[in-house]
């Protein structure tokens, strides 16, 4: 019987909200979000005959964002997703997972290096108006930082999905990331709001808008 599925279709890019096209947002929903419950739509009759696993491919992005709202929006949507899937499914025997991975950009190439002078050529008049070039170019640099502080090798996020799909007793969340971000998870999801914003505050406070 059809056992498991796993919804691991993503994209990611960078850019403040003005930045990006509306069409852009579409097409971000399309993939991260709606890709996912298409496949479950297709495979929920077969999952709950065989009372299977379903794993969902989120990330520690659905708690933080810094630069990466386009993002950051559908893997929360994902969350809330599972969250009520999880319990509609266990009157059924089937088990709903979400694997959270930190930072593995150099790992997949999901967000490749930024290119500041790409997202200047491509930004309109009136945006222009209020982003220098050079705070596009300082946002760029620091994301382009981030990114190249990214693990390598993605075994821990294999081997958590396999976890996920083998247990006898799977976890409902799988939180694969270094110390540091599981913190920043843990300030996000314990703290006010408040708390959290300034801290993303200070670690954007050098880079000046004009």
């Amino acid at each position: 019987g059809f056992w498991g599925l796993v919804n691991n279709a993503g994209i990611s890019t960078f850019g403040e909200t003005g930045w990006l096209s509306m069409e852009k947002y579409e097409k971000f929903v399309d993939v991260n979000l709606l890709g996912s419950i298409r496949t479950t739509l297709a495979f929920l009759p077969l999952l709950r005959k065989y009372k299977g696993r379903m794993v969902f491919m989120s990330s520690i992005n659905a708690y933080c964002t810094l630069g990466n709202g386009i993002y950051s929006m559908t893997k929360a949507a994902i969350e809330k997703f599972c969250d009520s899937l999880r319990l509609e499914m266990k009157k059924f025997g089937v088990l709903v997972c979400i694997i959270q991975p930190g930072n593995y950009a150099r790992s997949t190439n999901i967000q490749p290096p930024i290119n500041a002078e790409q997202i200047w050529s491509e930004l309109n008049e009136e945006e222009k108006a209020v982003y220098s070039k050079e705070y596009v170019q300082e946002r760029a640099d620091f994301v382009n930082k981030i990114l190249n502080e990214g693990c390598t090798a993605g075994h821990e996020v294999v081997d958590a999905i396999m976890d996920a799909l083998m247990s006898p007793v799977p976890k409902a969340r799988y939180l694969v990331a270094k110390l540091k971000e599981k913190l920043l998870v843990f300030i996000c999801t314990a703290f006010p709001t408040m708390v959290m914003d300034l801290v993303m505050s200070y670690a954007l406070s050098k880079v000046k808008l004009t």
